[in-house]
């Protein structure tokens, strides 16, 4: 069999290393995974997403000039699951509209002067804890000094 770049193999894993796992992939050739394209997930222990004796889907990722073969499992996945449809622009102008809410409609439109004075308010208050909590480390520091 000839293999070429792209080409998704059935494989069976054959030894399972701290970076990656070795896959007989037929033909009397082996290809190796490395943990980054086990899955798209994070992957600490290899040993939680494969065995030995496993077969496995993966893809021909690279093709060292010196024969070697890097494969990919979550590339071959990705082939055979179909990816979300991308929303149009449209759709994604839809989605970045402002959310009205029962109290803003009620209210009205709010005049700029309103809406100064409720950030001016939250600032003051967001302000003080501030000074509190500042305070209070200074004085910690003061006691821890003497």
């Amino acid at each position: 069999m000839q293999f070429e770049v792209g080409t998704i193999v059935d494989a069976k894993v054959v030894s399972i290393t701290n970076f990656g796992a070795f896959l007989d992939i037929g033909s009397g050739r082996s290809g190796m995974v490395h943990i980054s394209e086990i899955s798209s997930s994070y992957v600490k222990d290899i040993r939680e997403f494969l065995t030995e004796g496993q077969q496995v889907k993966a893809k021909i990722i690279n093709i060292s000039p010196d024969g070697k073969i890097n494969l990919s499992i979550k590339k071959a996945v990705e082939n055979v699951e179909p990816k979300p449809a991308r929303p149009s622009q449209s759709q994604r102008k839809q989605f970045s509209k402002p959310v009205q809410t029962q109290s803003t409609l009620s209210e009205g439109p709010a005049s700029f002067e309103d809406m100064m004075s409720k950030f001016k308010q939250s600032s003051d208050e967001k302000m003080a804890g501030l000074k509190r909590s500042d305070g209070n480390r200074r004085s910690t520091a003061r006691s821890r000094r003497k």
